[in-house]
């Protein structure tokens, strides 16, 4: 079931991703484990191997901080299965990452055959959550409504997003993506009308409301 399998490991802590790939390296067929310590490594990652079976991310490392790094991978990279691996395992936390698009969640303080079984579970095309987690709607109807409305972002709004959640100015933006300022601007203008807000910092501050930005 896992040959040739292609898994990037995206997290800053190099003995985490060690605890990662031993928990890989004893699944069938041996699969290829890629390492991302930041986002950005992360992201050139995902795109340099557009075959990759899953990218497991951690919630918090440079470059991203929360939910903001899941909204910019699965808008860019919707095909590739995104778990998401952390010690915030709060079933809040858990319900939205699943809302936002990802494959399933592990909390880091599961053990090697949990990470196993949650692995392969998301490579057969299911959905793995911690044990005892039980799926509800969300109780928060702001947050609710907000979650729907990020999913009606393009992919290229969704990195604007994320990158001015990270505290970046327009021209940084647009150098990041090499595109011009004028475009961010008109992307940063469409944002805001879709989040039905008036400012950059608004913006921001909704993303915090999901733990998408650093507290």
């Amino acid at each position: 079931m896992t040959d040739g399998l292609t898994i990037i490991i995206a997290d800053d802590h190099p003995l985490f991703r060690g605890a990662m790939r031993q928990a890989i390296s004893g699944l069938d067929g041996q699969p290829s484990v890629i390492e991302a310590g930041d986002f950005a490594a992360a992201r050139q990652a995902a795109e340099d191997n557009p075959g990759a079976d899953l990218l497991l991310l951690d919630l918090t490392m440079p470059g991203v901080s929360g939910l903001s790094g899941l909204i910019a991978l699965r808008a860019e990279f919707p095909s590739l299965p995104v778990m998401i691996v952390s010690a915030h395992d709060e079933p809040a936390t858990i319900g939205r990452a699943l809302d936002l698009g990802a494959s399933g969640f592990l909390s880091k303080s599961s053990g090697i055959d949990d990470i196993r079984a949650g692995i392969e579970t998301v490579i057969a095309g299911n959905i793995f959550t911690p044990k005892g987690f039980v799926r509800g709607m969300e109780h928060e109807p702001e947050v609710a409504d907000l979650l729907k409305r990020l999913q009606t972002l393009t992919p290229q709004q969704s990195r604007v997003l994320s990158m001015l959640g990270e505290g970046l100015l327009n021209k940084q933006i647009a150098y990041e993506l090499g595109v011009s300022e004028a475009t961010i601007k008109a992307h940063v203008s469409a944002i805001l009308l879709k989040l039905n807000v008036d400012s950059r910092t608004q913006a921001v501050i909704q993303l915090g409301k999901i733990g998408a930005v650093a507290a």
